[in-house]
C-alpha cells in the first residue's frame, strides 16, 4: 500500500496521505513520496490546482513520525538546522518547494497535529471538517515549529495568537481555528471534499496566468514594508496584461455574454438591470 496517493482529475491533482494506521504521520519514505508528488504537480501543465487530504476519518496528519525523525535529530549536533535549510518538511512544501505558483487547498478531515499544522499552513486555502482539531502538542515534548509553522502562524493569525498557541501547547477545535483565521472555512464532515472541489472549480474558471501571478504576489509582499508591497503588486499585476485571454473576456463583458455577470437580481434576489 502506497503511503501517498497521487491522482489527477479534471485539472485537479489529489494528494492523499495514506497511513491511517499511524494517523498519517510522515516518515522518511512518506516525505520522499510527497516530494515526488509535489514535483509532479508543479511540472504537470495540465494540473492547475491541488487538493491535499488525509485518508480515514480521524486524522489529516499527525506530523513527523517520531520513530524515524527524532533520533537522527538528537544526534545531529549544532549543524542540524543548517543541514535542513533546503529540505523543509512534507516533501519540501514547507520550505524549498513552497513557491510553487499553483494553488493548493488543504481538506482537513480530522486531527491536525504538530508538523501537520505546518503542512496545512503551507497550503494556500484551508477547509476544515467540523470534526477537525488542531494539536500544538509538540511544545509538551520540548520542540517548537521549525519548518515554517511559526512564520506562517504569525503571518496568518498574528503575533498574539501565535504566542498563545505555540507557547501554551493546547489543542483548539475547528471553530476556534476559523475565528483566528487558521482555516478559511468549517463545513460538515461529509461536505469536506465537495467544498474543496467547489473552491478548486471556482479557481479553475479564472485564467491560469492571473491566478498564479496573484498567488506569487501575495507570497512576495508578506512581511515587507508598505512601499515595497505596493511596488511589487504593481509589477506583478500589470505583468499579466499581455495575457490574450483578457481580450476575449473583455469582449464577453462588453457584449454581456460573461456567465458570472453581477446584476441587481444576483445580489438582492429582486429583478434589476446590469
Amino acid at each position: 500500500m502506497t503511503k501517498v496517493i497521487y491522482e489527477k482529475r479534471n485539472s485537479i491533482a489529489y494528494i492523499t496521505l495514506n497511513r491511517p494506521e499511524v494517523h498519517n504521520a510522515i516518515d522518511q519514505e512518506t516525505d520522499e513520496l510527497l516530494f515526488e508528488a509535489w514535483t509532479e504537480f508543479r511540472q504537470d501543465a495540465d494540473a492547475r490546482v491541488a487538493i491535499l487530504t488525509g485518508s480515514g476519518d480521524k486524522t489529516f496528519c499527525a506530523g513527523a513520525d517520531l520513530k524515524s525523525h527524532v533520533d537522527p535529530w538528537l544526534t545531529a549536533g549544532p549543524e542540524l538546522g543548517r543541514s535542513l535549510l533546503e529540505k523543509g518538511f512534507a516533501g519540501r512544501i514547507t520550505r524549498g518547494l513552497h513557491r510553487t505558483p499553483k494553488p493548493i487547498i488543504a481538506a482537513l478531515n480530522g486531527w491536525v497535529i504538530g508538523g501537520g499544522i505546518e503542512l496545512a499552513l503551507a497550503c494556500d486555502i484551508r477547509v476544515a471538517s467540523d470534526r477537525a482539531n488542531f494539536g500544538f502538542f509538540h511544545m509538551r515534548r520540548g520542540m517548537h515549529f521549525a519548518d515554517g509553522g511559526i512564520v506562517r502562524l504569525v503571518n496568518t493569525c498574528g503575533v498574539g495568537i501565535a504566542m498563545e498557541l505555540e507557547l501554551m501547547g493546547e489543542p483548539i477545535d475547528a471553530q476556534r481555528a476559523k475565528e483566528i483565521h487558521l482555516v478559511n472555512r468549517v463545513v460538515p464532515h461529509n461536505d469536506l471534499m465537495t467544498t474543496a472541489e467547489d473552491i478548486a472549480a471556482k479557481i479553475l474558471r479564472n485564467p491560469q496566468i492571473a491566478v498564479e501571478s496573484a498567488k506569487e504576489t501575495i507570497l512576495e509582499v508578506v512581511g515587507r514594508p508598505l512601499e515595497d508591497q505596493l511596488r511589487l503588486e504593481c509589477l506583478y499585476g500589470y505583468s499579466t496584461m499581455g495575457n490574450p485571454e483578457i481580450v476575449d473576456r473583455k469582449q464577453d463583458f462588453i457584449d454581456k455574454r460573461d456567465e458570472d455577470r453581477v446584476t441587481t437580481k444576483t445580489v438582492t434576489g429582486r429583478p434589476g438591470t446590469d
